[in-house]
């Protein structure tokens, strides 16, 4: 590992790694791991998080996807695109004029549940290899640094 990573502080006061720099490192690896996981798949790790989290809340509004998968709802709809134009998404009025909800098409589920499998295994994979007990661990730290970055 490299010395950055042995010592915490820089100085008496600054702590390093950089927080923010550490978590987008690990994420560009884990997104390469999963996407190749996944190459079999016409989706990458992103879309089967969208995909998932839209299943999870169909009908309700698009802002209740991007708010759980905390994305802006430009990002959002630019993410949701492709999978519109695919005919895996479709994309309806909400309650009101301002708000839009999205449905998993018949065709956006059967390429989710392949995906799914895939995901399944890449998931079981890495997280035997951290250990089950490291990761419990790990998804409570990760939310405890996300309550602290967002504390006033």
């Amino acid at each position: 590992m490299n010395d950055v990573y042995t010592s915490f502080m820089t100085s008496a006061t600054v702590p390093v790694p950089c927080a923010c720099t550490s978590i987008k490192k690990l994420s560009r690896v884990l997104g390469r791991v999963y996407d190749a996981a996944l190459a079999d798949s016409p989706m990458n790790v992103t879309q089967l998080a969208v995909l998932r989290c839209v299943g999870r809340r169909t009908g309700e509004p698009l802002m209740h996807v991007a708010q759980e998968l905390e994305m802006d709802r430009s990002s959002l709809y630019r993410a949701l695109d492709p999978m519109v134009r695919d005919g895996w998404v479709k994309i309806t009025s909400g309650i009101d004029a301002r708000s839009r909800t999205a449905v998993i098409t018949p065709k956006g589920d059967r390429i989710l549940k392949k995906a799914g499998q895939q995901w399944e295994k890449v998931q079981t994979r890495v997280v035997e290899r951290f250990g089950l007990r490291e990761w419990a661990a790990f998804v409570a730290n990760v939310e405890k640094l996300r309550a602290c970055a967002e504390a006033e």
